[in-house]
């Protein structure tokens, strides 16, 4: 039995803090001394709220018997009988994200105690296999520390002057970027509410995927306006093929759709306009937003070829999904035609035959090159060679 004297001091002045503390320190059993003249009042009422067992003694002293809850070794509430741990908080602990996170353990942290009774909260994406990476908490990581400022990363008031024509070329590419990368905002917020918060390296990179294409979204409208003149053109085929993105329902195909095929595609486009690019400003732009994309494309690798080695049917509703989307978009135009117009000019940098028609095979090069990273990535996933080609060829000709 332990000794606990709280002099005179009262329960609202923090008595109660000494017998947690006591308990916490592996008592089972305490002995209560006091002088505060509401202690007769207090404590009893304090020890039925925590579930303890209170006996008052002869001497004017009390015993108090905690109770305990499942494993623990330090006693704290009868509140706590039944209350579960929500995993091991450690994810390098090989146990600590379970197969299926239970509905009631709702918002609590990872490894917390969760009292029963609490509200069971549905989030749809509960599963491991269904969007868990080995590789999100160091993607996280990745993240958090390589975000930048739009005000200062990128050097707005660079002097540049470029030809009206090349001016609006610049203007039409960073229309279409603004309208792609919307869709890759868009598309992971509709799931991450979704995330069971257990899988928190997972529901905290998707954070930071959004945050970035919020991020790309002003700079590419900055770069747009930065002359002062209006936005390029958006084509109906164009956002034909991204409405194809957000209707999709199932997280895997759409992370499979946007990740691996849509944004590992756009990862040339953004060197291909650093290389291209007719300005500093457009160049410091592109490669920023091309460091970001590639975490982005990463994270769809890795929790993709963790759910097809646990899932042998999700080849087939993956390839199904690109065959569907393929014919879906058979009665569109593909690519804007003014947006390949724009980078034929970028790339050529003039209006001489001889540039354009460098330009223009510069151009062509991107859509083969766009391909073999397509098929490379598939590849990767663990598709046949084959298959991989043949799926490669039926993205979208709309890049995203």
């Amino acid at each position: 039995m332990t000794e606990v004297d709280l002099e005179d001091l009262s329960f609202a002045e923090g008595a109660q803090l000494l017998l947690k503390r006591a308990f916490s320190n592996g008592a089972g059993v305490l002995r209560v001394r006091g002088r505060d003249a509401t202690l007769g009042v207090d404590l009893p009422a304090w020890t039925r709220s925590m579930g303890h067992a209170l006996r008052r003694e002869e001497d004017g002293s009390f015993t108090v018997t905690a109770a305990t809850f499942g494993q623990a070794t330090a006693p704290i509430s009868g509140r706590w009988v039944g209350a579960e741990r929500a995993g091991d908080w450690d994810a390098s602990n090989a146990q600590a994200v379970v197969e299926d996170a239970p509905a009631h353990w709702g918002l609590a942290a990872r490894g917390a105690a969760v009292e029963a009774g609490s509200p069971a909260f549905e989030f749809r994406l509960s599963n491991k296999q269904q969007l868990w990476s080995d590789e999100a908490g160091r993607l996280y990581a990745l993240a958090a520390a390589n975000q930048w400022d739009p005000a200062t990363a990128i050097p707005w008031d660079a002097p540049f002057e470029l030809p009206a024509e090349v001016e609006a070329a610049v203007v039409q590419v960073m229309t279409y970027l603004i309208e792609n990368e919307t869709a890759a905002l868009v598309v992971p917020a509709r799931f991450l509410g979704q995330v069971h918060p257990h899988f928190r390296e997972v529901m905290q990179l998707m954070a930071t995927i959004v945050a970035d294409e919020a991020r790309h979204i002003e700079v590419f409208t900055r770069r747009a306006t930065l002359r002062g003149g209006a936005l390029g053109l958006s084509t109906a085929g164009g956002q034909s093929s991204l409405a194809t993105l957000l209707d999709e329902p199932d997280f895997a195909v759409a992370a499979f759709l946007l990740s691996v095929l849509g944004e590992g595609s756009f990862l040339s486009l953004l060197w291909f306009l650093h290389e291209h690019a007719p300005d500093p400003v457009t160049r410091a732009l592109a490669k920023l937003t091309a460091q970001d994309e590639a975490r982005h494309v990463a994270f769809g690798l890795s929790h993709l070829a963790r759910h097809l080695q646990a899932d042998p049917t999700l080849e087939q509703r993956l390839t199904a999904a690109v065959e569907r989307r393929h014919a879906h978009l058979t009665h569109t135009s593909g690519l804007n035609e003014e947006v390949f117009d724009a980078l034929v000019l970028l790339a050529a940098g003039s209006f001489d035959p001889a540039a354009l028609r460098n330009g223009s095979l510069a151009t062509v090069e991107l859509a083969r090159e766009m391909d073999r990273g397509r098929k490379q990535r598939l590849l990767r996933l663990g598709f046949a060679e084959e298959r991989a080609t043949i799926l490669a060829s039926l993205h979208t000709k709309n890049f995203m």
